[in-house]
């Protein structure tokens, strides 16, 4: 916009100077004509610079002045810019005088270099205060949005702090821009999201913690009733609520951060088929490339076994888990995921899209456990139908890594178990 302005005011400038001039120069021009017509028809001397049809005369002033009219026009001769003034004579003859008009295209010449200078000097300047304080808006913006990012992605306590958007040192309260208020709002934002999920957190920790005790009394007392039916289904529910109980301790703790894993090398076939053999009958282990990861043994298994397990408890048979390298897949061939989790991941307690069985804490645990691991669990749909799980562990390629399919831990060639 201040260039556009400094580009028009330039304009005008020089649109009026130059109609002044101009006007200017016509004036004298018509004026000397007149005089010159005077003398012309008393029969005296013209005198110089005016003539009866004078050579250099533009040939458009010469036919406006035969038709009876008179009229001025700038011209160029030689390269010296001159001002014709012509009016009818007699005849078709025409009387003319030539006034110099080089100060006045000098004049215009001047006014223009030092309108582009001054435009171009104001351009330039306009440009670095904008570039320097459209920098600082920009850069924190761009901190903001990192900040933003950062609180998406689970750390809580990031925080903008712009200077702006705090108290001065007198306590008096800072004028703040609109990228201030959008900073504070975002800290403010993050601080009452971190103490409602905290209060979650401890919540959740402290019911299990509660739960846990009388919940081992109840199963000790399950344990001394007679043998039955309704014996089996007292030990049933409460195998599943100590179940519950142990997945929030787990969950809480893995809110909290405190999981420390306890990392070695492992072959990543072997593993897995301990965890298939675990499951049951109905899950299919194949191995196209079995390496070795350096990872937490009880952690994977968690992980992998709460994959299979959710499998079998909401798709179909048969459940095929693939090694390929560093990447397990577990898929089932059932209606697949929900779209919230495959969009947003999976959410504890929502089971909305699948069975009523289970509380929607398996998923969970196995991507909190994923990425204490250093691990990336993400879950989609197969194309032909059926949920599909799949878990990309930390893992650098090496030189004795050949590529070709690995063995099971009891030497034999890869394939189904």
């Amino acid at each position: 916009m201040c260039c556009a302005l400094a580009a028009l005011l330039g304009a005008l400038v020089h649109v009026s100077v130059t109609n002044q001039t101009v006007g200017q120069a016509r004036e004298r021009a018509l004026s000397r004509l007149k005089e010159v017509t005077e003398r012309y028809e008393a029969g005296d001397r013209l005198g110089p610079g005016a003539g009866v049809d004078p050579a250099g005369l533009p040939d458009r002033l010469h036919d406006l002045a035969a038709n009876g009219r008179r009229g001025t026009m700038v011209a160029a001769p030689e390269s010296r810019p001159t001002m014709w003034a012509a009016g009818p004579a007699d005849g078709e003859r025409v009387i003319a005088v030539q006034v110099d008009y080089a100060q006045g295209a000098r004049t215009i010449d001047g006014l223009d270099r030092a309108i582009l200078g001054s435009s171009v000097l104001a351009i330039g300047a306009t440009l670095l205060v904008g570039a320097f304080a459209v920098t600082r808006v920009t850069r924190r913006l761009h901190q903001t949005a990192q900040v933003a990012r950062r609180i998406s992605a689970g750390d809580l306590d990031a925080r903008v702090r712009d200077p702006h958007s705090r108290p001065s040192d007198t306590g008096a309260p800072r004028h703040q821009d609109e990228v201030a208020a959008v900073a504070g709002a975002l800290d403010t934002m993050a601080s009452t999201l971190q103490g409602k999920l905290l209060s979650e957190q401890r919540f959740t920790a402290d019911v299990a913690h509660e739960l846990r005790t009388p919940l081992t009394g109840l199963h000790a007392a399950a344990e001394l009733l007679p043998p039955g039916r309704p014996t089996e289904l007292v030990r049933d529910r409460v195998a599943a609520l100590r179940t519950l109980t142990e997945d929030l301790l787990e969950i809480s703790r893995l809110d909290a951060k405190s999981e420390r894993v306890d990392l070695d090398a492992h072959q990543l076939a072997p593993l897995a088929e301990r965890v298939v053999r675990s499951s049951g009958e109905g899950t299919e282990l194949v191995v196209v490339r079995d390496v070795c990861v350096e990872t937490d043994r009880r952690r994977l298994e968690r992980v992998l076994g709460n994959l299979v397990a959710n499998a079998h408890k909401h798709g179909r048979p048969p459940v095929l888990v693939t090694v390929d390298g560093p990447l397990v897949t577990v898929r089932d061939h059932g209606d697949g995921f929900p779209d919230y989790l495959v969009e947003h991941g999976p959410q504890r307690f929502r089971t909305e899209g699948t069975s009523s069985k289970g509380h929607g804490l398996g998923l969970t645990i196995a991507l909190g456990q994923a990425a204490v691991l250093g691990a990336r669990l993400t879950f989609s749909d197969a194309v032909d139908g059926g949920a599909v799980a799949t878990l990309r562990l930390p893992f650098e390629e090496s030189a004795d890594d050949d590529g070709r399919p690995g063995r099971d831990e009891r030497g034999g060639p890869p394939g189904a178990t």
